[in-house]
């Protein structure tokens, strides 16, 4: 009897990009991350491709890809945001997909998903069809093979969603026990029955469909995934790799495999650490040889199904009634007390609504340009994948039913976008949570905004009305925000963005950078055709011209703007279209006759007259571009307020230092001053780019004899940052001896400081140096070289303070 253990980790983030900058924007509530994406990468989705293995003294002894030895799966829109973002984790993730086929006999451990993790239960044939194509597609793209096996959103299932993945050749896809009905050996004619979970896990299940086509089924253990996810197994590697063992029976007289499945976000996200748990457990099953590691595509090869299964139809894991949770208020929640879900069915009525009203729309117009629209929306994939000239123009000439004017081909790419949108609007979690104007819910609403306001640009139809009329029947659990129009109102329409709205933003952001003739902001192209921009001081008048286009539907706009900053928060800005040169001339002209005489109240009166209440100020900036001007105006505002504390510190430091030999306390004004000074000093030093070590740690030593408060996320920021400048240079230069020992002596000094301090990619730089140049260095200080020699004394003085195990090192 062999022993197999396979562990799936499904990796998912909910979209979060603007749908109408197509970007996440800053959100404050992941702080100190940008926003969740990035959050969740840095605690889960990072620490798994560089997982730390431990030596029985605590140091790090290894670092380990954890994907390359389980299952997994991400979701197409988070691996698009991190090829972005996080390119070096993307391209590990598809390095462990390569590796491991050859862990596990050609069978790759990735899954595809469906695109954008629809309920496909709940969806019609043609949104089956396009999420499944979708998600293949984009797999292929990255990983460069077909995936065998797909993980359906929720693990929502019934038939008619199993036969389409079994058509568009998947192979497998996993489920919960709970989903199995009934079970009985291929040929036999009675059914058993396994309601309630109680299908064996251990082996794969062949499920017939009424098409007459066939897919593979696995159930994971469940008793094993509840313990990962909620039971605090992922506290020790040790645990884990002793409960997957216990799943294993001796009274099965056959070869098993033992397989669970969580979201991957338990291993360092929801476990802290649970990444170094998984990869500890991973390591004591294969070297204690207690079981073999192996993925599904693997085993389903080498064991196919001996038995059949049927599922409960329209059935998924988190959810005990269906997918009840996706569209009523079932019972399934987050847990909040006396708060209702109501709110399902109503937005699902919505939707659906609004996609059966485009459809036929969509249809119509679409057979004006292409041969068949649903196919041409399924084949829109590799648009959304590659946004190149040249790939837009084979899509064209790939379904065009004839050449296309630039009118039409905006026309098309708006129409495929109207459906990209109206499939992102039925994103799972924007029924998954509590309430109707949480962030998730907001999200799917602004999908469906998006998917309206391209309706009413390519069919003349305003559907906004009545699509609100049955949003309304929604209610919201928090009273303020009353029902479903006040939050579409509330958090949908202010996120709406139209030509003014990016005009505004780019004349009061274009005060405070340079922008060049032609500028992308997000996926808009400016280029400015007529500019006049007059100072006085602080003070600066912009005026000009600008066509925006937008680079995803290649539509545009032109449309002038005036801009008028007076000095820190005080600006105000107008954009208008003008009937003729000579009317947007006259503007400038007496716009600029009235800066000239610093008459800022008649230059706002005129920005009035001529540009008329489309007024936009600091606040009508997109968030992350508000965010980076307002520190601007800030670091200004900093500046200023350390010259004044430098010189009251200046002023009074004998007496300070009178005070502290007596052991007076100092006045509270005083100690302010004087602490804004010394971290300013220490932030200072640890910025060079050659960091004065001995000056550093005097003024550490100031801090720590007088106990000042600076130790704090800014200060653990501004450590971590230089560490990593440093170790950057190292991988760049690694025989630069002086950059090590100033690396060495600054982890050094702030090892002992109780600082928070987020070291993974410091610890990566070391660990990738260690594995190449100090091999090198090792080698030649072991045939005598006296440089090589010292080299490797301080890198190893350098490992330890970054709490590596550096014996293997010595010579």
């Amino acid at each position: 009897m062999e022993k197999c253990v396979c562990i799936h980790g499904h990796f998912y983030q909910p979209p979060r990009e603007n749908p109408w900058l197509e970007a996440v924007e800053l959100q404050d509530s992941a702080a100190p991350y940008h926003d969740w994406n990035e959050r969740i990468g840095a605690e889960c989705y990072a620490p798994n491709a560089t997982a730390r293995m431990l030596d029985g003294e605590g140091r790090i002894a290894t670092i380990v890809n954890n994907y390359s030895r389980i299952s997994f799966n991400f979701g197409p829109t988070l691996l698009a945001w991190m090829k972005d973002k996080m390119p070096d984790v993307h391209d590990a993730i598809v390095e462990a997909d390569q590796k491991s086929q050859e862990r596990f006999s050609g069978h790759g451990s990735a899954l595809a998903q469906v695109y954008n993790h629809m309920i496909l239960p709940l969806g019609n044939r043609a949104d089956k069809y396009t999420q499944v194509i979708w998600g293949i597609r984009d797999f292929e793209h990255r990983f460069g093979r077909r995936p065998e096996g797909m993980w359906l959103s929720e693990t929502a299932a019934d038939s008619e969603t199993l036969d389409v993945l079994a058509d568009l050749g998947i192979k497998f896809t996993i489920l919960s026990p709970f989903q199995a009905s009934k079970t009985r050996k291929i040929g036999e004619r009675s059914w058993r029955d396994v309601n309630g979970g109680r299908i064996d896990p251990t082996r794969p299940y062949l499920m017939k469909l009424p098409s007459g086509r066939t897919i593979n089924l696995f159930f994971y253990d469940a008793p094993v995934s509840q313990a990962v996810a909620f039971e605090g197994l992922l506290n020790q590697g040790e645990r884990l790799a002793n409960r997957l063992m216990s799943a294993f029976s001796d009274r099965r007289n056959r070869d098993q495999l033992v397989h669970i499945a969580t979201d991957g976000e338990s291993y360092g996200h929801h476990h802290r650490y649970g990444e170094m748990a998984l990869a500890f457990a991973l390591q004591t099953i294969e070297t204690k040889n207690l079981a073999k590691l192996t993925n599904y595509g693997e085993f389903l090869e080498k064991h196919p199904p001996t038995h059949e299964a049927q599922i409960h139809q329209k059935s998924a894991w988190s959810c005990s009634h269906g997918v009840g949770r996706w569209m009523t208020d079932c019972g399934c929640n987050s847990g909040r007390a006396g708060w209702n879900q109501n709110w399902r069915q109503p937005l699902r009525d919505a939707l659906d609504w609004l996609r059966d009203q485009m459809a036929p729309l969509y249809e119509a117009k679409g057979r004006e340009f292409v041969r068949d629209p649903w196919e041409a929306r399924n084949d829109y994939i590799f648009v959304i994948l590659d946004r190149s000239p040249k790939n837009i123009e084979k899509f064209f000439a790939r379904h065009a039913v004839r050449e296309l004017d630039e009118h039409e081909k905006v026309a098309l790419l708006q129409l495929l976008e109207l459906q990209r949108h109206a499939m992102l609007m039925y994103t799972s979690c924007g029924w998954f949570f509590d309430e109707l104007s949480g962030i998730e819910t907001v999200q799917v609403m602004q999908y469906a905004a998006r998917a309206i306001q391209l309706g009413q640009q390519v069919f003349g139809k305003d559907l906004e009305p009545e699509f609100l009329e049955k949003l309304d029947r929604a209610s919201s659990n928090i009273p303020e925000h009353g029902k479903g129009r006040t939050v579409y109102e509330k958090f949908v329409k202010p996120a709406m963005i139209d030509w003014q709205k990016l005009v505004g933003h780019y004349a009061i952001s274009s005060m405070f950078q340079s922008y060049t003739e032609c500028t992308r902001i997000f996926l808009y192209t400016f280029e400015d055709h007529r500019r006049h921009v007059a100072e006085a001081g602080k003070a600066r008048l912009a005026v000009g011209t600008v066509k925006v286009t937008f680079d995803t539907t290649h539509e545009s706009d032109t449309l002038s703007y005036a801009a008028l900053y007076m000095g820190e928060h005080n600006l105000s800005g107008a954009v208008r279209r003008f009937e003729n040169q000579e009317q947007f001339d006259a503007a400038v002209r007496e716009l600029n006759a009235a800066f000239e005489v610093g008459d800022f109240p008649q230059s706002i009166r005129l920005l009035d007259r001529h540009f008329g209440d489309s007024s936009f100020t600091l606040k009508s900036l997109f968030k992350d571009e508000q965010r980076r001007i307002l520190d601007l105006i800030l670091a200004n505002t900093r500046e200023d307020l350390e010259s004044r504390y430098r010189l009251i510190t200046e002023r009074y430091t004998p007496l300070m230092r009178f005070l502290q030999e007596i052991g007076a306390p100092l006045p509270s004004a005083l100690q302010t001053a004087a602490d804004v000074i010394l971290a300013a000093e220490i932030k200072r030093e640890l910025a060079a780019t050659h960091p004065d070590a001995e000056r550093l740690s005097h003024l550490i030593q100031d801090a720590r004899a007088r106990s000042v408060d600076i130790f704090d996320a800014d200060m653990s920021y501004a450590v971590k940052g230089s560490l990593e400048q440093l170790l950057g240079q190292l991988a760049v230069t690694p025989e630069d001896v002086a950059v090590l020992k100033t690396a060495e002596a600054v982890a050094r000094i702030v090892r002992p400081l109780p600082l928070v301090l987020n070291l993974w990619k410091v610890q990566n730089c070391y660990y990738e140096t260690k594995q190449t140049s100090a091999q090198t260095q090792k080698k030649a200080a072991v045939e005598g070289d006296e440089a090589a020699r010292i080299w490797l004394e301080h890198f190893r003085g350098l490992g330890t303070e970054l709490n590596f195990a550096v014996s293997d090192l010595n010579v």
